[in-house]
């Protein structure tokens, strides 16, 4: 009497399919964590200081050679804030901005020129020559 072996393809899926949810759970029980969950453990917080702001301070840059001229000057006193800035513009006139700063009213600025605004004179240069060529036309076989 011979042996006949039938070969089910769905009872073989259906052992992978049981292979992989065992799989799974066996993963999702070793990745819980091991300790309960505790709450972070309170910091303290030194309160923060009641003092009105106070500050000076002021700068300044005049160097010719690079053509870098430009000043800052600043001081507040609890909320009321004073200061000015200028700059030196391409044009080579000076723009000073003087500002202040009272409590609730905002920045309020004002903006002055000094100097005459002088351009230099419009040159016109040729178009620039391509620096392409097109590509070669491919040669056909005769």
């Amino acid at each position: 009497m011979a042996l006949k072996v039938v070969h089910d393809q769905a009872a073989a899926a259906r052992g992978f399919v049981w292979i992989v949810l065992l799989s799974a759970l066996v993963a999702a029980a070793l990745a819980r964590p091991d300790t309960p969950y505790r709450p972070p453990a309170s910091s303290y917080h030194a309160p923060a200081p009641d003092a009105p702001p106070r500050y000076d301070y002021n700068y300044a840059v005049v160097d010719d050679y690079s053509g870098n001229n430009y000043n800052a000057q600043e001081a507040r006193d609890g909320y009321d804030t004073q200061g000015s800035y200028y700059v030196l513009l391409p044009d080579g006139r000076r723009q000073r901005v003087t500002y202040n700063v009272n409590g609730d009213s905002g920045f309020l600025a004002e903006v002055t020129y000094e100097g005459e605004a002088q351009y230099a004179p419009q040159s016109y240069a040729p178009a620039p020559v391509p620096s392409y060529r097109p590509a070669p036309t491919p040669l056909a076989y005769q």
